[in-house]
């Protein structure tokens, strides 16, 4: 165990640090604030206990009400136990309610209250990593899979944000498991029993303000998205893609939580949870003037970032096993990928991360007949794969500007279907894989655009 001392006394942070070695733990004692931000940015996942000072010297700009706002905010696992001096105690009070488990005043300061205050510690400390392991289990089974030590980071931070109420923005390269984060986030919080409700941003329309805030119709008021979120969680995905109008009308809602209803007559108070998801910078896009400064700090109060597959490969293997082991059991199959195999997976560039493993394992366990799946089955479906996700360059989409979205999607949609057919010779079944969708699905547009399948086969 370590206990991080932040005090401006060097006298008195020496003599409390003295007292923790004599039982038997590690001290570090810092003397500013400025030095403890920047020690726990680097250290905050080895201290176990942070004993701060209420007060600091006149030339220092933040107090200890300041920092505790701080590590309260950013490292919510670490418990944090205010040390007040003569005349705070009203003060040291506020410091609990804000989130410090205790406090003690520095003239009845012995051997005996510090070992009494460590102890509680390890106590709680003992039953969270218990709950927290039946947690961890939990997350495990809900997707966020892998033993690095960065994977495992990201399980600890989702279980010490999901009780509070900060809002918080998840950021990652495509396919890392952001919405998949955003849920976890509801589910493990005391919310879990009310809406997740989901905004995709790109596909909110010009009546965003009904969409969101509800509208009277006939006298009678129909909820939008945020009465529906009321006492659960809001969910933006890809929120960089909300125009700056939205932003500007949104940055009241979400940092009062009151909605003002569409009519005006009303006010609704609401308790949201706000998480949102991003692949952008959106500092460097507020720098560009695309992103509201104002927002962002609300909808930022707390951050994850989710690692990129190449900076844990060594999950890649616990990640093939889980959906390997999901399929064996839905399909009662007994199919596993080779040694050999294992370490191809492993060599791979990952650009679409555990979304594009997860497609590929999907596709080798569903299109490869043999139990053993090795190498150049492997190599054949997945240069398959990636030139599927290349049109034929001699293709052409006959897109207008006459035709409605919705035809042009449609026109897109007929296209990717036939090159996926061609790469499969008129296959259904493995076409579907590829595609990532059902077979009935793919049937019922095949059906829809008049494809015949069977015009494809020998065509490879």
């Amino acid at each position: 165990m370590k206990i991080l001392i932040i005090d401006d006394s060097v006298d008195f942070s020496s003599t409390i640090a003295d007292i923790i070695k004599s039982l038997g733990f590690d001290a570090k004692t810092l003397h500013s604030p400025d030095d403890a931000i920047s020690y726990l940015k680097q250290e905050h996942i080895n201290i176990d206990l942070i004993l701060l000072d209420m007060e600091f010297g006149f030339a220092e700009k933040m107090n200890g009400l300041d920092l505790l706002n701080i590590f309260i905010r950013i490292y919510p696992e670490i418990p944090v136990v205010m040390i007040t001096g003569k005349g705070s105690i009203e003060t040291a009070v506020q410091a609990t309610k804000l989130g410090a488990i205790n406090f003690v005043e520095k003239n009845i300061i012995t051997k005996s209250r510090i070992k009494g205050i460590v102890d509680t510690v390890l106590k709680n400390n003992k039953n969270i990593v218990e709950e927290n392991a039946n947690v961890i289990k939990h997350l495990e089974q809900c997707g966020i899979i892998g033993t690095s030590k960065i994977i495992n980071e990201i399980k600890k931070t989702i279980i010490n944000y999901a009780d509070t109420n900060l809002n918080i923005l998840i950021t990652g390269h495509i396919g890392t498991g952001k919405q998949l984060v955003a849920s976890c986030l509801h589910q493990f919080s005391k919310r879990s029993n009310n809406n997740f409700v989901t905004i995709d941003v790109p596909n909110l329309t010009n009546n965003y303000k009904k969409e969101l805030f509800g509208f009277v119709n006939k006298n009678i008021f129909t909820n939008g998205l945020f009465q529906e979120a009321d006492k659960g969680t809001l969910f933006f995905d890809k929120i960089d893609e909300l125009p700056m109008d939205i932003q500007l009308q949104l940055i009241t809602p979400i940092g009062d939580r009151q909605v003002k209803k569409i009519d005006g007559t009303d006010i609704d108070n609401l308790n949201i949870k706000f998480i949102s998801a991003t692949t952008k910078d959106l500092s460097f896009m507020i720098r560009n003037g695309t992103f509201s400064e104002q927002l962002y700090h609300r909808l930022r109060e707390c951050q994850i970032r989710l690692p990129s597959l190449d900076s844990r490969r060594e999950d890649i293997p616990h990640i093939v096993n889980y959906y390997t082991a999901q399929y064996n059991q839905e399909q009662s199959r007994n199919k596993y990928f080779s040694t050999s195999a294992m370490e191809y997976l492993m060599k791979l560039q990952w650009n679409g991360n555990v979304r594009e493993l997860h497609s590929t394992v999907k596709l080798c366990l569903q299109t490869i007949t043999k139990d053993t799946l090795d190498v150049p089955d492997i190599t054949k479906l997945i240069q398959g794969h990636k030139a599927q996700n290349t049109f034929d360059k001699t293709s052409t989409l006959s897109l207008s500007v006459d035709k409605t979205l919705k035809e042009n999607l449609a026109e897109v949609d007929k296209l990717k279907i036939e090159e996926t057919l061609k790469i499969t010779s008129g296959n259904v079944s493995k076409a579907a894989a590829l595609l990532d969708v059902s077979r009935e699905t793919l049937h019922i547009k095949i059906r829809k655009y008049n494809i015949n399948a069977k015009e494809f086969r020998n065509t490879k």
